[in-house]
């Protein structure tokens, strides 16, 4: 009896963690990091803690459920790639209904907590970016076009706008600069992986731009997003919605993006795109944390 108890309660701990990987926890987190930067920022003093937990809650459980979405209409191009084929849904481990209802139950827990919890705007915005990036993009862009990151980034990009708006209620210029951030960042972010994996996505027959396009054109397209982000990032500054220590570390990481692209975009091989793609992640984490220091130190020195 004791052994069958172990057995049944280790099932139990491998099934949540399936259901735990559906939701791509660690997307989630720099989700969410955005979205409280945007929080944050939003007002000279401390966000009220109702909103901040619901806000955030609501919109991690959305940006969860577009993640369950997506594993399950990808599962059988999951199945054939190397990078996803060790997922819940191709390998079995889950069934793809029981992933689904998961994924649904918890987008519509989320609508119900921005809703009743923090503001219906926010509620919308976010259903948009669900709706965004689980159908639009897993389902239409990814399979049409090799500019499905670009057009299908944009829902990924709006955490900043969410959290901004589940505490002010109001849509101003500062969180869209944000989300252009995010917008612009995500290309060349995304293609450093796609070069890397471009047979993958060849396999799975997905039009990403190193399959549809060559490796060298979509080296020199993430040089030139890179370069026209190190651009966007300076609009804060110019704007005064940030202060000098914003502006020196927006230079020192867009520069450090922009040589890691140069590098990628010069070199003979694939070598330098998974350096870029993880300087990329340091890049954007690196930025919102700029943002909260030069954000509290001018309000320190108000």
């Amino acid at each position: 009896m004791a052994i069958a108890d172990l057995t049944l309660s280790k099932s139990h701990a491998g099934s949540w963690r399936r259901y735990y990987e559906l939701g791509k926890p660690k997307v989630v987190a720099l989700i969410l990091f955005t979205a409280l930067v945007g929080m944050l920022l939003s007002v000279p003093g401390m966000v009220p803690w109702h909103i901040m937990l619901f806000g955030l809650l609501g919109i991690g459980l959305a940006a969860a459920s577009g993640a369950a979405l997506n594993h399950v209409i990808d599962r059988r191009i999951d199945a054939v790639m190397d990078r996803t084929r060790n997922r819940p849904l191709p390998t079995g481990q889950l069934e793809t209904q029981k992933a689904l209802v998961f994924a649904i139950a918890m987008g519509v827990v989320a609508m119900g907590i921005l809703v009743l919890a923090v503001n219906v705007l926010t509620a919308v915005l976010t259903f948009f970016a669900l709706i965004g990036y689980a159908v639009i993009y897993t389902v239409f862009l990814k399979r049409t076009t090799p500019q499905n990151i670009v057009w299908g980034g944009l829902a990924g990009a709006l955490p900043p706008l969410l959290g901004w708006v589940a505490v002010t209620g109001q849509i101003t210029v500062e969180p869209l600069l944000l989300v252009l951030l995010i917008f612009v960042w995500t290309p060349p972010h995304f293609w450093a992986l796609a070069i890397r994996r471009r047979e993958d996505y060849a396999r799975a027959g997905i039009p990403m731009l190193p399959v549809t396009h060559g490796v060298a054109f979509t080296k020199l397209q993430v040089l030139l997003y890179t370069l026209m982000l190190l651009t966007v990032s300076l609009v804060p500054f110019i704007i005064h919605m940030t202060g000098l220590i914003y502006l020196v570390g927006a230079l020192a990481l867009g520069i450090g993006f922009v040589f890691h692209a140069y590098r990628l975009w010069r070199s003979s091989d694939d070598r330098y795109a998974m350096p870029t793609f993880g300087y990329s992640i340091v890049y954007l984490t690196a930025m919102f944390a700029l943002l909260l220091v030069d954000h509290y130190v001018r309000m320190m020195m108000a």
